[in-house]
C-alpha cells in the first residue's frame, strides 16, 4: 500500500482534534509525518492507503511496525524517495495552527490539461490492477514505464506486490516478469542509467542517512580541510590532499605524470614546461568583477565645486543673518530659518555623492571557473550556487493575474542552471484566481521556455517580447524560427484568454458544485424528515477546485475559515524539482508541437505559498510574507542566495542572476549582504511628466553610494545573501572612526566576541565562521523558531554561498566542484516541515522581524533591512548592467503618484522616530554612509520649510516688502554664484551617471511637487503617530476618468480628487494672485519699488515654473479644458487685483506708474 511505500507517514484521525504534524519514531526529530488522502466533493478527507482506513475505521492514531522477513522486503530506498516526489508534487499542503497537516492529492490542478511531466497534476496512466486507482511509473518526460512486454499499465505499489507474493507474474498476461528490480525499470540520469549517488560517507550503524544528515556531512566533510587555527583559509593543507592547484577556471587539476602522458614530456598536452598544468601557466587568475572609476576630469571638478558652494553657502548664510532686514523682521526671520535648512539639506544629500564609482562583470569569467568540464567533473555539472527567487502578490484584483503570470515565465526561462533555481510564488490573498493562474503559466511554461531557450529570446516576458516595435525576426538565423514563434504566439493568446476568462470559470463551476450540494442536502433532509415540513437549507457557498473539492483558502464569498485574513496555509509544487543532467526535446514530441531537438527542456522548480492567517494575529503585510518565505524556502531548496522581485518586475535581461552572481562569487564577495539592480519601467509617457523613471535616485544617489557601503534596499530586483537576511555578522567586520574615515580609512578589526555589555536589540548575531565552540546553536530556536530542519540548513546556506577558493586572496572560500553534486528529491515530510514554518503561530516569542529576515515596524520595510545589515558591517553592491535587469510598471497617475511618495515619506519619518534612526549606527557604518541614511529619515521634514518659502514671494509681492532690505551687488552675486554652482553640479552629475538634463529637470520639478504635499502630509501623519498614536489615511475619490481605452497613457490624464492636492494648489493659485497684485500696486505707486516687484515676481515664477507639471495633471486630458476657464481665470486675476487696490488705493496719485527706475 500506499503506507509501506512512503517513509515517515501516519494518518490522522477524521475528527479534526488531532495535533499538528508530529515527528514519527527514528525520523530523528525533525521529520513530520504526513497524511496522503483524498477530499470528497462534501469537503470530507479519505485516506489513499489501505493501512489508513483500517487505523480510519478505528479511530485511533497508532502505528504498525511489521518486521523485514524474505516476504517483506523494503523498497530500494533512492526509488521509493523518486516515488514519494511523484506524490509530493501532485499533492496540494494545507495546514496550521491547531491543524492537521494534510497532503491532498489532486487529480487536477485546472481545467486544461497538463503535459509537462514536472508538472501538479500532469496527464498520467491510471493502474490497471482492480481497486488500485495510484499512477503509472513515468520517467522524466512523462512517458509511462511497462514493466511487461503486454504494456499492461501497473504502479509501482501493484508492481512490488506482484513480484513478492503472485511469483513475478504479470497481471495482464500472466507471464513471469522478465525484469524484476526497480532499478533495471527506473532509470536515473538523461542517459537511462542509475541515479549516481551521493559520495558522502555513510552514517553510523549503517543506517540510510536522512536527507538533512547528507547536507551537513557536506559542510563536515570540508571543514578540517577548510578552517585552520587561524580562522583563515588553509591553502597548503587544501593543496596537499586534494591535489589541486591554483589557475585561471577551477581549481581541481590532474597529476602532474598525468599531464605529460603521451608527449613525453615535450611540454604539450596539458603539461607545461615546468611540470605544471598549461592553463596554470598561460590562464592567471582573473576576477569577476572590476570597478570603474569617474574619470578625474569630471570627478576632480565635482568634488571642487561642492567645496567652493558650500564654502558660498556658508558666506551667503553668514551675510543673511548679519544684515536684517528692519522694516520685514518677520520675512526676513523666516527666510533665513527655511535657507539654513535648505543648506543642511543640501549637505547631507550632496556629501555622500563624493564617491561615486561604476562597475562591470565579466560572464565569461564565471562561465569558466563554475561551468567548465573538469576531470573532477567531466559533465561539466554547474557549480554554481543555489538561487530561490521570490515573487510577491496579495490581490489578484489590484495586481491582475495576467502580470503576475508573464513575471513567472520570465524567471522560468532565465538564463541560470536550471537544477540551481527555484522560484516562489506568494500569494498574501489566498485567492484560488491566483493558484489557477499559475498553474496556466507552468503549463504554458512547456513550450515557451525550451523556445526561449532554443532561438536566444529577449526579453522572456511574453507579453513584452510579443508587444516589441522593433523587427523580431532581426539576427534571427534559424529557417524555423518564423513557423515556432506564430506557433507560441497563437498559443500565447490562447493563454490570455483562459487567463482572462479564470475568474468566470471558477465563478461558474463554484455555482454548479454549490448548487449541486443543496440538492444533495435538501434530498438527505427529506429522507430524514419523511413527511415532516423541510426548511430552506443553507449551505456556506464555498470556491471550489478544479478537482472538485473545496479550495482551502480564501473564498470568493468569504465564510469562516476561508477569508484574507482568516484560512490555513497552503503549499503547492506546481513544478517538481528538475533532473540533475540535462534532458533534451525531440521532433514534436506530445505536449510539445515544436522541434526542441538538442533543446533543455527542464523547468526549474516552481512552488505556490499561501502563509497561514489567522484573526488576533499581526501578519506584518509584505515584510511578514517575505519572511514566510525565507523558511519555506530554507526547509525545501535552501539556496544560499535569495532574489525577491514585485509580481510586476519581471526579468528583462535573462543574464541578469548570472551578473548578480559574479559580485557574490569573486573575491571578498563573503562580505557582501545583497546586490541591488536599478529599478527601470515601462508605461510611463514619454515626457516622464512625474519623474516616474526617478533617474536621479537610480543613476546618481545610487551609484554614488556604491562608491562607501553600498547601495540601499529599495524592495524589489535585490539579490541577497542568506545568511545576511538571518542576521549573522560578516566574516571580517570592521569599525570607522572619524568623519574622513570614507576618504582615509582608519578600520580596526572586531573580535569575534561579545562584550557582555553589549545591548540584546542591538547586538548582531555571531556566526563566528562555524567553529562548533563559537556557534552556540543552542540559543538558534529562540532566534529562529523550533524548526529544527530550519536551524539546521544555516551552516549549509553559509557553506554554499562561499565564493570559491581558488586564489591566496579568497578568505573564508570553498573547494571546487563542493556544489556539483545532485540535488536531493523531494519528500513529504519536507513539505510538511515548510507547512509548519508559515503558519502564524511560528514568529511567536523567536526574532523574525526583529533582528532576523525583513524587519517588521516601518511601511518601508525594505530600507531598514538594508540598514540593519549595513550596520552590522555587511557591505551592498550596486549592478547597472548594458542591458536592463529588470523592468516593471509605475503608477502615472497624478494621485497614485503622489499617495506613492506618501507611503515612501511616512516610511521615512517612522525611521527617524526610531531605533533604526542612523544617528544611533554602529561604528561599523562609515561616515558618509550614515549620513546618507540621516538624510533617508530627515528629508520629509524639508516639506515644512519648503512650504512656507513659496509662500514667502507671494506675502512679499502683498506686503511690497522683501526678504531683504535692498537688491544690492552683495545679494546679487552671491545668489548668482549659487545658482551657477548649482546649474554646474548638475552638469557634472549628468556627466558620470549618464543621465540627461530634461531627467534631471523633472526630478526638481517633482520633488517640489512632492514636497509641498504628500511629504507634509507624511510628517503630520508621522508626529500624530508618534505622539497621539492616531493613524491617519488619505482615501482616494475619482472624479473623472479617461474614455479612451486605446491611449496607452490614458491613465495620465485621470483625475482623482485627494486632500494630497490641497496645499499645492494653494501655493499656485496665491502666488498668481500675488503676482496681479503686486503689478497693480507698483503701477499705482507714487514711488513704484520695482526692484522688489522684480524679486518677488522671480522667486513666484520659480515657484510655479516647478509646479507646472502639477497643474497640468489638474487640467485632465490635453485639449479638452475648455477656453472659457482660461478666460474666467484671468478675468478673475484682474478683479482681485482691481480690489486690492480699492481697497488699499495709493496716496496722491496721478501718474500711472510714476517715474519707472530699473533697480
Amino acid at each position: 500500500s500506499n503506507s509501506s511505500r512512503l517513509s515517515r507517514m501516519s494518518f490522522s484521525g477524521e475528527d479534526g482534534r488531532a495535533a499538528q504534524a508530529r515527528p514519527a519514531p527514528g525520523a530523528g526529530g525533525d521529520r513530520p509525518m504526513v497524511t496522503f488522502a483524498r477530499r470528497t466533493h462534501s469537503g470530507r478527507y479519505v485516506s489513499y492507503s489501505r493501512d489508513d482506513l483500517d487505523s480510519e475505521l478505528a479511530n485511533s492514531d497508532y502505528h504498525v511496525h511489521i518486521p523485514v522477513t524474505p516476504d517483506n522486503q523494503p523498497m530500494d530506498p533512492a526509488i521509493s524517495a523518486r516515488v514519494e516526489e511523484q506524490y509530493v508534487s501532485n499533492s496540494l499542503f494545507t495546514g496550521g495552527f491547531n491543524s492537521v497537516t494534510r497532503a491532498h492529492l489532486m487529480d487536477k490542478v485546472i481545467d486544461s490539461e497538463a503535459s509537462h511531466p514536472q508538472m501538479a497534476g500532469s496527464k498520467g496512466s491510471s493502474c490497471a490492477v482492480n481497486g488500485c486507482d495510484g499512477k503509472v511509473m513515468s520517467d522524466e518526460r512523462g512517458q509511462d514505464i511497462l514493466p511487461c512486454e503486454c504494456d499492461f499499465k501497473i504502479c509501482a505499489e501493484c508492481f512490488g506486490d506482484a513480484v513478492k507474493n503472485a511469483g513475478a507474474l504479470c497481471p495482464g498476461c500472466k507471464e513471469p516478469y522478465k525484469a524484476t528490480e526497480m532499478e533495471d525499470l527506473v532509470g536515473g540520469g538523461a542517459d537511462g542509467g542509475a541515479r549516481p549517488t551521493l559520495s558522502l560517507p555513510p552514517p553510523p550503524g549503517g543506517a540510510p542517512a536522512s536527507r538533512m544528515e547528507r547536507r551537513l556531512s557536506i559542510v563536515r566533510s570540508q571543514k578540517a580541510m577548510t578552517r585552520s587555527q587561524t580562522g583563515d583559509w588553509d591553502h597548503n593543507r587544501w593543496l596537499f590532499e586534494t591535489k589541486g592547484t591554483y589557475g585561471y577556471g577551477n581549481a581541481i587539476w590532474p597529476k602532474e605524470n598525468d599531464a605529460d602522458n603521451g608527449n613525453g614530456g615535450s611540454g604539450g598536452g596539458l603539461g607545461g614546461t615546468d611540470g605544471q598544468p598549461a592553463e596554470f601557466t598561460s590562464k592567471p587568475w582573473r576576477p569577476l568583477t572590476r570597478k570603474l572609476k569617474i574619470p578625474a576630469g569630471i570627478l576632480s571638478p565635482y568634488r571642487l565645486l561642492v567645496l567652493i558652494r558650500l564654502a558660498v553657502l556658508g558666506l551667503f548664510l553668514t551675510w543673511r543673518i548679519k544684515h536684517k532686514n528692519e522694516d520685514a523682521m518677520w520675512l526676513w526671520g523666516m527666510s533665513v530659518v527655511c535657507e539654513l535648512w535648505f543648506g543642511f539639506s543640501w549637505i547631507l544629500d550632496q556629501l555622500p555623492k563624493l564617491c561615486p564609482v561604476n562597475r562591470a562583470t565579466d560572464l565569461a569569467v564565471l562561465k569558466d571557473k563554475f561551468e567548465t568540464p573538469t576531470p573532477s567533473n567531466p559533465n561539466g555539472r554547474s557549480d554554481l550556487p543555489g538561487l530561490d527567487i521570490y515573487v510577491s502578490t496579495a490581490d489578484p484584483e489590484k495586481e491582475p493575474p495576467l502580470t503576475t503570470a508573464n513575471t513567472i515565465l520570465s524567471i522560468l526561462a532565465a538564463d541560470y542552471p536550471v537544477e540551481k533555481l527555484s522560484c516562489y510564488v506568494s500569494d498574501d490573498g489566498g485567492a484560488l484566481l491566483t493558484f489557477e493562474a499559475m498553474a496556466e503559466a507552468a503549463s504554458f511554461a512547456n513550450m515557451w521556455v525550451p523556445f526561449c531557450r532554443k532561438h536566444g529570446i529577449e526579453p522572456r516576458n511574453p507579453e513584452s517580447y510579443f508587444s516589441l516595435k522593433r523587427d523580431p525576426y532581426k539576427n534571427k538565423v534559424r529557417s524555423d524560427f518564423v513557423k515556432d514563434r506564430r506557433r507560441i504566439k497563437r498559443e500565447y493568446d490562447e493563454f490570455k484568454v483562459r487567463i482572462n476568462g479564470l475568474p468566470d470559470s471558477i465563478r461558474r463551476r463554484s455555482d454548479a458544485y454549490h448548487a449541486r450540494e443543496e440538492i444533495k442536502a435538501m434530498k438527505r433532509q427529506r429522507e430524514a424528515a419523511l413527511d415532516d415540513a423541510v426548511e430552506t437549507v443553507k449551505i456556506a457557498k464555498a470556491t471550489w477546485m478544479a478537482d472538485g473539492t473545496h479550495w482551502p483558502g480564501t473564498w470568493i464569498q468569504p465564510s469562516a475559515e476561508h477569508t484574507r485574513g482568516d484560512h490555513a496555509g497552503i503549499i503547492q509544487v506546481m513544478l517538481k524539482p528538475p533532473s540533475d543532467d540535462p534532458l533534451y526535446g525531440g521532433d514534436g514530441e506530445e505536449g510539445r508541437p515544436l522541434d526542441f531537438t538538442d533543446i533543455d527542456i527542464r523547468l526549474p522548480m516552481l512552488v505556490y505559498v499561501s502563509r497561514e492567517k489567522r484573526p488576533g494575529y499581526d501578519h506584518n503585510k509584505k515584510a511578514g510574507a517575505m519572511n514566510a518565505l525565507v523558511r519555506s524556502s530554507a526547509v525545501m531548496s535552501n539556496g544560499p542566495f535569495i532574489l525577491n522581485l514585485d509580481c510586476d518586475h519581471y526579468v528583462y535581461n535573462s543574464q541578469a542572476f548570472r551578473e548578480g552572481m559574479c559580485f557574490m562569487m569573486d573575491r571578498g564577495g563573503d562580505r557582501i549582504a545583497y546586490v541591488q539592480f536599478p529599478q527601470r519601467f515601462e508605461g510611463i509617457d514619454p515626457s516622464d511628466r512625474y519623474a516616474n523613471h526617478n533617474t536621479v535616485f537610480f543613476d546618481v544617489n545610487m551609484r554614488a553610494l556604491d562608491g562607501l557601503m553600498g547601495p540601499v534596499y529599495v524592495g524589489t530586483g535585490c539579490l541577497f545573501r542568506r545568511v545576511a537576511l538571518y542576521g549573522f555578522d560578516p566574516p571580517r567586520s570592521t569599525e570607522h572612526g572619524g568623519c574622513c574615515s570614507c576618504c582615509f580609512p582608519k578600520k580596526r578589526k572586531i573580535k569575534s566576541t561579545v562584550s557582555s555589555g553589549t545591548s540584546e536589540e542591538t547586538r548582531a548575531l555571531r556566526m563566528a565562521d562555524f567553529d562548533d565552540e563559537e556557534m552556540n546553536m543552542s540559543t538558534f530556536p529562540k532566534r529562529f523558531g523550533n524548526s529544527n530542519f530550519l536551524i539546521n540548513s544555516i551552516p549549509i546556506a553559509e557553506f554554499q554561498g562561499r565564493p570559491l577558493a581558488d586564489h591566496p586572496g579568497v578568505k573564508n572560500g570553498r573547494p571546487p566542484g563542493a556544489l556539483t553534486v545532485p540535488r536531493d528529491l523531494l519528500d513529504a515530510s519536507t513539505v510538511a516541515e515548510a507547512i509548519s514554518v508559515i503558519s502564524c503561530w511560528y514568529e511567536d516569542k523567536t526574532e523574525w522581524g526583529q533582528r532576523v529576515g525583513w524587519i517588521y515596524g516601518s511601511v518601508t520595510e525594505d530600507v531598514v533591512t538594508g540598514y540593519r545589515m549595513h550596520n552590522r558591517g555587511w557591505k551592498s553592491v550596486y549592478c547597472v548592467t548594458k542591458r536592463d535587469a529588470f523592468r516593471g510598471t509605475a503608477p502615472i497617475n497624478l494621485t497614485d503618484r503622489l499617495h506613492q511618495v506618501l507611503r515612501w515619506a511616512t516610511g521615512s519619518v517612522e525611521i527617524f522616530f526610531s531605533r533604526n534612526n542612523a544617528l544611533l549606527a554602529s561604528r561599523r557604518m562609515k561616515c558618509l554612509q550614515r549620513i546618507a541614511y540621516l538624510n533617508v529619515g530627515i528629508y520629509p521634514f524639508t516639506s515644512i520649510f519648503l512650504i512656507v518659502y513659496c509662500f514667502l514671494p507671494a506675502l512679499s509681492l502683498f506686503s511690497g516688502q522683501f526678504i531683504v532690505k535692498e537688491l544690492d551687488v552683495t545679494f546679487l552675486t552671491y545668489l548668482l554664484v549659487i545658482t551657477l554652482t548649482l546649474c554646474m553640479l548638475a552638469v557634472l552629475e549628468i556627466k558620470w551617471s549618464g543621465i540627461n538634463l530634461e531627467e534631471w529637470w523633472r526630478n526638481e520639478q517633482f520633488w517640489l511637487i512632492g514636497g509641498t504635499s504628500a511629504h507634509l502630509a507624511a510628517v503630520l501623519q508621522g508626529l500624530l503617530k508618534v505622539i497621539a498614536g492616531i493613524e491617519i489615511s488619505f482615501t482616494l475619490t475619482s472624479k473623472s476618468g479617461a474614455d479612451d481605452e486605446n491611449d496607452e497613457y490614458a491613465d495620465l490624464y485621470i483625475v482623482k480628487w485627494t486632500s494630497l492636492m490641497i496645499p499645492p494648489i494653494v501655493i499656485m493659485m496665491v502666488n498668481l494672485i500675488a503676482i496681479a497684485v503686486g503689478f497693480s500696486r507698483t503701477i499705482y505707486s507714487e514711488i513704484p519699488q520695482w526692484s522688489k516687484l522684480l524679486g518677488g515676481v522671480f522667486f513666484s515664477f520659480w515657484v510655479l515654473a516647478h509646479l507646472y507639471p502639477f497643474a497640468k495633471g489638474l487640467m485632465g486630458r490635453r485639449g479638452r479644458t475648455p477656453t472659457i476657464v482660461f478666460v474666467w481665470s484671468g478675468l478673475l486675476a484682474i478683479t482681485i487685483s482691481l480690489l486690492w487696490v480699492a481697497i488699499n488705493p495709493p496716496s496722491q496719485n496721478s501718474q500711472i506708474g510714476g517715474s519707472f527706475q530699473f533697480p
